[in-house]
């Protein structure tokens, strides 16, 4: 379609996607999914007329701004949403199976055992800020480019989005929790048996005294999705973020990758994934990657063309 990227497309495509499968699987475990499949609907037509009025008003700068800008605002709704569809095709989560994995392949629960080994509240907060970075990262090396270079923000976009919307399809089909599941408190879910006994479950009082504990407890509190744990888009998109500034930002490669690397380790001690799903996110980024970039350079050339 005319003034359509490849961004377009893809967000398009999930939407519609999505919306297919609402309509087709929704049974009785979609509450309110005609209203669900209206906003997708709504969501169709809403990017395509801002495609074409940025297209026909190129100074505006309103436009212009939400035409670049509009799959990021979308990102926060597609994934609290796959916590509202993640029962169309599962009954309950997956978490059994991927405690049974973390304790084949370590012996124990990383997820437990890491904070336990490391209570002290300057540990925990170097996590916790590292896992609150993945917002940043997003954000600022978008906000970079954009300002930068418009081509290279355009490439990134594409390329986030495309790794995101792929998690997000496969949170739908494959729900798990996480470890929150085994605390009660946090999470309203039943701790499947393979559950590590309850006196292990215990949240280290120095480690809540920090400020980024908190601010994490309040963002989980209020934006967390049910069954978006594996693989974890965290490690995913942040080492995409990684990529793009060793593509385009050298001056901050480095201590990126850094931080990076950080987050990887803070999914696990931060309990908010197992052991398994950071490996798992970064093998999407190795899949998805390339071929993002494939598919963003040919529509790239054919629109050129």
């Amino acid at each position: 379609m005319r003034h359509y990227r490849f961004i377009d497309y893809a967000t398009q495509g999930y939407v519609a996607v999505v919306g297919l499968l609402i309509l087709f699987l929704h049974g009785g475990t979609v509450p309110a999914w005609g209203w669900l499949l209206a906003a997708h609907g709504a969501c169709l037509l809403l990017v395509h007329a801002l495609i074409h009025a940025a297209a026909a008003r190129p100074g505006n700068r309103a436009l212009d701004f939400l035409r670049n800008f509009y799959p990021v605002l979308l990102y926060t709704g597609f994934y609290r949403e796959t916590g509202m569809l993640n029962q169309m095709t599962a009954t309950g989560y997956a978490d059994a199976v991927f405690i049974r994995w973390d304790q084949l392949v370590f012996g124990f629960q990383p997820s437990l055992e890491f904070m336990r080994a490391l209570p002290s509240v300057w540990v925990s907060e170097l996590f916790y800020a590292s896992y609150f970075s993945y917002y940043l990262m997003i954000g600022g090396v978008g906000l970079a480019l954009f300002l930068r270079n418009r081509a290279h923000f355009n490439h990134y976009v594409a390329v986030v989005s495309f790794v995101f919307y792929a998690c997000y399809l496969i949170y739908i089909f494959l729900p798990v929790i996480g470890p929150r599941i085994l605390y009660s408190d946090l999470v309203p879910y039943t701790a499947p048996p393979e559950a590590p006994p309850a006196e292990l479950w215990v949240w280290p009082a120095a480690v809540q005294q920090g400020p980024f504990y908190r601010i994490m407890a309040v963002i989980y509190e209020h934006f967390e999705s049910p069954g978006a744990a594996f693989p974890s888009s965290h490690v995913a998109i942040a080492l995409v973020t990684v990529y793009f500034s060793f593509r385009y930002l050298r001056a901050i490669r480095w201590p990126h990758l850094v931080v990076a690397l950080l987050l990887c380790l803070s999914t696990v001690y931060c309990r908010y994934h197992y052991a398994v799903d950071v490996p798992a996110g970064a093998l999407t980024t190795a899949v998805l990657l390339p071929l993002a970039n494939r598919l963003y350079h040919r529509f790239e050339r054919r629109g050129a063309g």
